[in-house]
């Protein structure tokens, strides 16, 4: 039964690019925000996605509530639709810049020294764009992604990650992390975000309540004494982004690892909630953040 979802989800996604394609980079991100502002809710519990929001921003008014899930979906249907113009962002093939990026003397000073750092960030406005910026930029860098349940799928987004996001790409679990691991010894950065549900790893406060978050940041920068970069990534109009490259910082060292791990990630999660607070209408309320 399975297969046989998973292979319309495949069918109906082909459909879908094959129509983007069609119509051009801004209007098939228009068509996508429409999609995404009408399907979204129905695939999607509605209820987790009011709860987040609650948890995250407290008691807000109806109107604003709405306001954050449609923008939110919009975002996400964008982001979709953004995906068959992965070539294009790449490449610089939009007669304007489609991304502005504030804090570049940070990325300069990483590639002179040439550090191995860690960037993270969550998943705003296009998120893949991320990665890809940091590559064009020429930042040596692997990134971490998580593949998609959907087996028929997967190979493509594989492909499009490895040939226009980033061609080091790490699926994230075990086997990831010896990869990961390989990479930051032979001097790579690394990639990725963390603001979504590991179904390993420690209940750690996430907007005034615990919820289970990934250590790969804190650990990784104790191990190899490495700095950590924030990155936020926002919407401006329609496919007009600002990548925001934070300060870097290095990590303050006890000598408790287990105390400094749950340090580093707390402080992460702050820097996270900021970045939420500040355009909550670009994150991805419906992600079961605190199951």
């Amino acid at each position: 039964m399975k297969t046989i979802k998973y292979f319309f989800e495949f069918i109906t996604v082909i459909t879908l690019f094959f129509i983007f394609k069609i119509i051009g980079l801004k209007n098939a991100s228009n068509l996508g925000g429409m999609i995404g502002k009408f399907f979204g809710p129905l695939f999607r519990s509605k209820s987790i996605t009011k709860k987040n929001i609650k948890i995250g921003l407290g008691e807000i008014s109806k109107e604003n509530e709405k306001e954050i899930i449609n923008g939110m979906w919009s975002n996400i249907g964008r982001t979709f639709a953004e995906y068959v113009f992965l070539k294009d962002f790449k490449f610089n093939k939009i007669n304007y810049n489609h991304v502005e990026i504030t804090g570049t003397k940070y990325l300069d000073e990483i590639k002179k020294n040439n550090q191995s750092v860690i960037f993270y960030s969550g998943h705003f406005a296009n998120f893949e764009l991320m990665a890809m910026e940091l590559d064009k930029f020429g930042i040596k860098c692997a990134a971490i992604y998580r593949p998609l349940n959907n087996f028929f799928l997967n190979p493509l987004m594989e492909y499009l990650r490895m040939k226009y996001i980033c061609p080091n790409q790490i699926p994230k679990g075990r086997m990831g992390m010896r990869e990961i691991i390989s990479k930051m010894k032979n001097g790579y950065s690394i990639a990725l975000m963390v603001d979504q549900r590991v179904s390993e790893g420690p209940r750690e406060v996430f907007f005034n309540k615990p919820a289970h978050t990934t250590t790969i940041p804190a650990q990784l920068a104790l191990k190899y004494d490495s700095k950590l970069v924030p990155i936020s990534l926002e919407r401006k109009e329609g496919i007009k982004f600002i990548m925001t490259i934070h300060e870097p910082y290095k990590v303050k060292k006890t000598g408790y690892e287990d105390q400094d791990t749950k340090n580093i990630t707390l402080k992460i999660n702050q820097i996270l909630e900021k970045m939420i607070i500040k355009n909550p209408k670009q994150w991805i309320w419906s992600h079961n953040r605190w199951k």
